[in-house]
Order: C-alpha cells, then sequence, then structure tokens
C-alpha cells in the first residue's frame, strides 16, 4: 500500500513538473515573439507599424489604429484577423464588407485639360455654356459646330461665346495638333483602364439604379443601365467609383446624379461602350468616358468631362469641368 501511495505521489508530481514546463514553454514562446516584433521596429517593410501581440505572416499587424504597408487601413471594429476581407481601398462598412475594389482614379492624362473632347465632332444647340476646354481630333476644326468661333490671332485655338476655356482642332497650328493627338490616345487608354477594372459589383438592379444609393465601387453591367429618378453616390472625398456600362447609358429627363458625404466629380467614371444619353433637365456628375457618342438634351446639366471616341452632340447644356 505504501509503495501505491508513493507510485501516486511520483506520478501527480512529475504531472505538476511537465504543466509546469508547457506554460514554460508557451511563455518563452511569447516573450520570444513579442522580443522580435519590438526589435524589428514594429513596422513591415519600413512602413507599417505593429501590434507586438499580433502578427500577419511573421512581420505584419494591426490594430485599429495601425496600417498595413503603409497604406491601407483596418476599421477599428473589424481588426484584421486572417478571415475579414479588406478592400483594396482599405476601408470597411459598419457591418465588416467592403466597401469597394478600386484603389485609384483613372488616370485621364492630357484628356484631363477638356471639358468636352471627341473624335468626330463637338456640335451644340445654342445656347450652351461650357467651362473649360474643348478639342477635336483628327477632325478639324470645321467638326465644331454652333459655336461661332473666333480663332486666335496665334490660330492655336479658338473662342466662343459659350466657352469659358480655349477650343482646338486638328487643323489649328503647332502644338496643337500633336497635343490633341496626345489627349485623344489618352482618353482611350482612360476608357481601357476604367473597362479593365475587377468589378465589385455586378448587374446591380438589372441595369435600373433609380432611386438607389451606391457606395464606392466598381460596378459592371454586361446590359445597358438606366437611371429614371435619382441615384445617390455616398463616399468621401478620396472614394472611387467606376461604373462598367456594356450598352448605353439613359439618364432620363429630370433624373439626377447626386453626391453626398463629400464625394467629388473627379473620382467618378462611367465607361460607356454605347450611347450615352442625357436627358432634358437632367443632372449628371463625373467623367463620361464614350466609346460611340455623347448626346444631351435641353437643360441637361453636366459637372464632370464629355470624352467621346465619335462625336458630342450637346442641346443648349451646361457644362462645368470639376475643379476637384
Amino acid at each position: 500500500m505504501a509503495q501505491v501511495t508513493r507510485l501516486l505521489m511520483n506520478s501527480r508530481l512529475l504531472m505538476t513538473e511537465a504543466t509546469f514546463l508547457l506554460v514554460c514553454f508557451d511563455a518563452a514562446c511569447d516573450s520570444s515573439n513579442s522580443s522580435s516584433a519590438t526589435a524589428a521596429g514594429n513596422s513591415s517593410d519600413g512602413a507599417a507599424a505593429s501590434d507586438v501581440a499580433t502578427s500577419f505572416e511573421g512581420a505584419t499587424s494591426s490594430e485599429a489604429a495601425t496600417y498595413l504597408d503603409g497604406a491601407t487601413s483596418f476599421d477599428a471594429a473589424a481588426p484584421f484577423d486572417g478571415i475579414s476581407v479588406l478592400d483594396a481601398a482599405g476601408s470597411l462598412d459598419a457591418a465588416g464588407s467592403p466597401t469597394g475594389s478600386s484603389t485609384s482614379p483613372v488616370t485621364l492624362g492630357a484628356a484631363g485639360i477638356f471639358a468636352v473632347l471627341a473624335q468626330s465632332g463637338v456640335s451644340t444647340v445654342p445656347t450652351s455654356s461650357i467651362t473649360g476646354n474643348v478639342g477635336v481630333s483628327p477632325a478639324a476644326a470645321s467638326y465644331i459646330t454652333g459655336f461661332s468661333l473666333t480663332v486666335d490671332a496665334t490660330n492655336v485655338f479658338s473662342t466662343s461665346p459659350q466657352v469659358t476655356g480655349k477650343i482646338y482642332g486638328a487643323d489649328y497650328a503647332p502644338p496643337t495638333p500633336s497635343n490633341l493627338t496626345t489627349a485623344i490616345g489618352d482618353m482611350q487608354t482612360a476608357f481601357n483602364d476604367a473597362a479593365g477594372r475587377t468589378p465589385g459589383v455586378t448587374e446591380l438592379g438589372a441595369g435600373n439604379i433609380g432611386g438607389m444609393t451606391l457606395p464606392p465601387s466598381v460596378y459592371s453591367w454586361s446590359t445597358g443601365l438606366v437611371i429614371p429618378t435619382t441615384v445617390t453616390l455616398t463616399g468621401g472625398a478620396s472614394d472611387v467609383w467606376i461604373l462598367q456600362i456594356a450598352q448605353d447609358l439613359t439618364l432620363s429627363n429630370g433624373a439626377t446624379v447626386v453626391l453626398t458625404g463629400g464625394a467629388v466629380p473627379k473620382n467618378i467614371f462611367w465607361q460607356v461602350s454605347g450611347l450615352a444619353d442625357l436627358g432634358t433637365t437632367a443632372h449628371f456628375e463625373g467623367t463620361l468616358l464614350g466609346q460611340t457618342s455623347i448626346a444631351t438634351h435641353t437643360g441637361a446639366t453636366i459637372i464632370g468631362r464629355l470624352l467621346a471616341q465619335t462625336a458630342v452632340n450637346l442641346e443648349s447644356t451646361t457644362v462645368f469641368e470639376p475643379s476637384q
């Protein structure tokens, strides 16, 4: 009996020692990991701040106030845990879902200095009002109609009572022809860039988004897109919207595009493969990249740009090139 008692006591002692060793081992690992993170300067690639208690692939970690790779932030309510989905813009909505999939605006290059740019012609049924430059190429200035052009003494550009800015045609004096060729090329590159972005949302509303509110993202439709009433784009000044439309875009008479939350027109891009038609008294915001023609109707207003790979036809329309 005494031997059995001694054996039980020895077993318990061994179990206690083993437990102690395991605890010490875990503590040593935690201490080692913490020390390594601290010695590394709590950073990823020399840029990202790191919580010493949490690591991502052994190098980068996140807490409510830190950044990953010096650029991408994590929502305080949804810290990165290896499962949460982070959008490319680095923001999560209140539910922890991605709010977008585009990190940067579409680059317009030399096309960005124009409020209206087309390849085959720009026409207006007077009186329109354009704040910004107008250009056409490879068509000549004679394909800019309805503006009552006055050619500048340099023959580099012309002016019009309907345009607060300069008007350029491909047959004007150098450097206008080469500048326009660059702008047209950049316009086409921008169209392809917008078309190539990975969609975050597809076929929303089956091609009818009237009355909807759209957070920043890349939206894609394999059909046309109709906006019969009001559509609201809500987000911050650095957020980006790209709307890929495989067929026509129709903004109905009196329909409006509304921006809220600090969203700005310069970060909104409508990539339209078919006709873009903006109805009577409709209000539109953003850069319209049209593969075919763009038509506007009486009383339409645009805060943005109309960039067409064929023609832009205006009818008593107001266009403001966005200042921001």
